[in-house]
Formats: C-alpha cells, structure tokens, sequence
C-alpha cells in the first residue's frame, strides 16, 4: 500500500513514505512537522536506491527548447507551455519547487439580465423548470447571462449536433456553476467562508498563494481545479488539475480526453486543516474511517466526485476519484485519462 509523508504521524522503525515521487526509509523514530520533510531531515530519513524519479518517456517531444534539461511527458496533449524563454523550466527533482506566481483575484462578472433566477431556481435543472418561467428568463436575460459568461471563455458546450433546448439546458448550468463559484469566491476571500478551505475562481497561469497543492511532476507543483463541462444534457463539473506552466493553466479530464482551460475554479485556503487518505482499488465513503472528504465534482447522473491524487510515470496528478468508477480513481495525462488503482482522496482532518 502507497503511503505518503505526512506531518503530524508518528513514524516508527521500517516505515516507507513517498514523498514528491521518492521513496524514503525511517532513520530514527519520530513524530513529523510540517517542516521535516524527509529531503530535510536526512538523519531522520534515508533515501531508498531506485525509488526516485523516473525521466519522462516522452524524451522527443520538442515541445521545450534545448534549454529545457527534462523534456515534458504530454507530447500529444501540447499541456506544457513550449516557451522555456519566457515560462522558466521546473526545477530539477533534486530542487524544491518554485513558489507559484501570485495573483490579485478578480472573479468573472457576468452580464445581469432584467430577470434573475431565484437561488432556489439555479439550484435546479433547466428541464426541471417550467415552460412559462423559462421564457421569462429567456426574454429577461437570465439564459443571456451564461452566454457572457461563454463569451467570457469559460468552457460551455459544442453547439454543433445539439438541438436548441439542449443548448439552453448547457447555457443554464454553466451559468448556475459560475454564479455559485463567484459567491464562494467572494465569500472566501472576505473572510465570511464557512470552512477552511474553499473552490474560487482563477485565471491562467496565475496560481493563488493560498492555492493547495496536490501533486508536482519535474518538480514543478500541480494544483486542484475544477471546472463545469459538457459532459451530457445537463452537464457536470469536473476535476483536474493547474499548474503555473500548463499551456492554459488548467486540465481537466472527461471520457478519455483532456480539456484544456484557463478559466477555472482552484482549491485554495488552509492546507494544514485536510490531508491524504490512501485508498487501494474501489472508493467508498467507508474506507476513510469516518473522515469527511473535501466537496468536489460532480457526475453528470449527479454522483459525487472526490478530489484524488495518484502517483504515475515518476510523479503525483491530481485526479478525481467516484463510488461509481470501479477499482481506482481518474488523473487527466497525456491527451486522455489514465485510471490508477492506488491513490488517495483529500479529507479535513476533523
């Protein structure tokens, strides 16, 4: 079973933990902080042979320049920038990793109509209202308001093979998703959020200081994002993953596909109050003893998703992970999705 290093555990003779994609063998007995990390701590950790990481396959991609010392592992996804002049290379594996870029946030504003949905409507599905209130919103704007926001760049629908109820029931989700990001987002950063950690909006490849990181690849942090995508009639929003030298910012993964975004929402807040619970084959709630997992994605059938991390070709990825996958949790990698039976889900940790 994959165990990650974790402060706050006691580690006791013939331990091994997996920290940034090496493997480490206890030294002496001890409780760990948030700042013994086993790269700092070498009298209390020894690196095991072979347990570090792997050189990406991808070795001929000549998506970075001859610059670049390690070449990026999507050649066919284009997800890393190819710009080593003007996005730096990640730091080599033996080097932490650089402190994300900083940014001012500043949520999308949609465009107001003269009739606004109700709370208790945006809750609800577009073919669960009625006929007489859809033409309301319709003609007062409020369907017109997610068409800003399609026009702001958030990912909606493909128009093309939908008919025009079905594109409405997208332009309504998509609206209902951004609204609710923008009242968490503002919430959250006034102070008024009710957990410690919360879903904001963010914008390329800007990464929030308080951002939770959840997982790294090259020494380069990969950050957990999520975003509304077309996934059927009503839609759904899906988890991925960020990071400050992805080509748009932000990945998610969908049936076998990688969807490139740089509009999004970003896990941010207090990193010290959640933490990994390794999972082996199918999820279920009660394989975390009675831990609460962090609100995630959503299904297009409604099913929950849960924020999941798994380590592949010599790295973490943030994924997502569900009841209704089977044996094992999603990451988006290399222009598809690469299901991954050990991994482990975000949790508070009270």
């Amino acid at each position: 079973m994959l165990n990650y290093w974790q402060p706050g555990t006691q580690y006791n003779y013939d331990a091994v933990v997996l920290y940034e994609g090496v493997q480490y063998k206890i030294i002496q007995p001890h409780r760990s902080q948030s700042d013994w990390t086993p790269p700092a701590t070498p009298a209390l950790w020894g690196r095991l042979e072979g347990g570090g990481h792997h050189r990406p396959h991808h070795e001929k991609s000549g998506e970075w320049d001859g610059e670049c010392q390690t070449p990026p592992h999507h050649e066919k996804s284009g997800e890393w920038d190819g710009d080593c002049k003007t996005q730096p290379c990640a730091p080599s594996c033996d080097q932490p990793p650089q402190q994300p870029q900083q940014q001012q946030q500043q949520p999308y504003q949609a465009p107001s109509g003269g009739v606004t949905p109700t709370e208790a409507e945006r809750k609800k599905h577009w073919y669960d209202l009625d006929d007489k209130r859809k033409t309301e919103l319709e003609v007062g704007g409020g369907i017109l308001a997610g068409v800003g926001a399609v026009a702001a760049g958030y990912y909606a629908y493909q128009a093309h093979g939908k008919n025009e109820e079905e594109k409405k029931a997208h332009l309504w989700s998509l609206n209902s998703w951004v609204k609710d990001a923008e009242q968490r987002t503002q919430a959250f950063r006034s102070g008024n959020y009710p957990g410690p950690v919360a879903w904001v909006l963010n914008q390329g490849k800007d990464i929030p200081r308080d951002a939770i990181q959840g997982g790294f690849e090259r020494g380069a942090p990969l950050y957990i994002c999520r975003a509304y995508y077309e996934a059927s009639t009503v839609g759904g929003i899906m988890i991925g993953k960020a990071c400050s030298v992805f080509k748009k910012g932000a990945v998610i993964g969908y049936k076998k596909d990688e969807i490139h975004l740089d509009k999004y929402e970003i896990l941010v807040g207090n990193s010290n109050a959640v933490r990994w619970v390794n999972i082996s084959g199918k999820f279920n709630l009660a394989s975390l003893g009675g831990l609460r997992p962090v609100e995630g994605g959503r299904e297009p059938g409604g099913a929950p998703q849960y924020i999941a991390q798994a380590p592949y070709h010599g790295a973490v990825h943030p994924g997502k992970a569900c009841e209704d996958y089977g044996n094992g949790c999603f990451i988006p990698y290399d222009s598809t999705e690469k299901k991954v039976e050990e991994y482990a889900v975000l949790c508070y940790n009270n």
